[in-house]
């Protein structure tokens, strides 16, 4: 029994070394210096996204009804898993599948061969900045939610803003953690419908015609 274990135990360490030698391997083939130009843009783009979205949260939320306070956080909270499960899809899609589509002129598979091979940038886009900047307006409309809840209706003021918290965020996991399982399984068809949808504005060949 001691000989069977000291085996597993050399077999596990070997195994490991193996492990670390293949992924040194793995690093010398794909060693990618860092973009710092994307990280800038990134950056920028994060600051006035994040500042476009919290004016609009900050603005009208105190000033709307509680109803349509909730239907606006709400908004924020599907935008942002929306974005997620694309950001997730984008780096399980297929590039061959467009590859092909793209062959035969099917609307949109230009865009979608492009999102798949910068699957990196959108998926850091869709969820780090898009998705984590819903995350942090929908925590502030919720602060807002509660403080209206707690003035007009004399509650808690500390147990509102637990409970709204707790709902949001929820909801929030909650609708990430399907739309992880789902962007897996449908992804070449999500980043299809996704490419289709900035096709309708966004024409490459318009755009060279009009910089000539």
């Amino acid at each position: 029994m001691l000989f069977k274990k000291k085996n597993r135990k050399e077999k596990a360490k070997e195994e490991i070394r193996n492990l670390k030698v293949q992924t040194r391997r793995k690093e010398k083939l794909k060693k990618e210096k860092v973009n710092i130009k994307w990280v800038i843009q990134i950056t920028l783009i994060a600051f006035f996204i994040s500042f476009f979205l919290s004016f609009i949260s900050e603005t009208t939320i105190p000033n709307l009804s509680l109803v349509f306070g909730f239907v606006l956080t709400l908004v924020f909270v599907c935008l942002g898993i929306l974005f997620d499960i694309i950001g997730v899809a984008v780096t399980s899609a297929d590039e061959k599948v467009f590859h092909s589509m793209n062959s035969r002129k099917v609307k949109g598979a230009n865009i979608a061969v492009k999102m798949v091979k910068s699957a990196e940038k959108v998926s850091n886009f869709c969820c780090d900045v898009i998705g984590d900047i819903c995350g942090i307006i929908s925590g502030a409309s919720a602060a807002a939610i509660a403080t209206i809840l707690s003035t007009n209706l004399k509650f808690n003021s500390l147990f509102t803003s637990l409970i709204v918290a707790a709902t949001i965020a929820s909801l929030t996991i909650g609708g990430k953690a399907f739309g992880k399982t789902f962007a897996i399984n449908k992804s070449n068809i999500i980043i299809y419908e996704a490419a289709k949808l900035i096709a309708f504005f966004y024409h490459p060949a318009r755009l060279k015609k009009k910089k000539k």
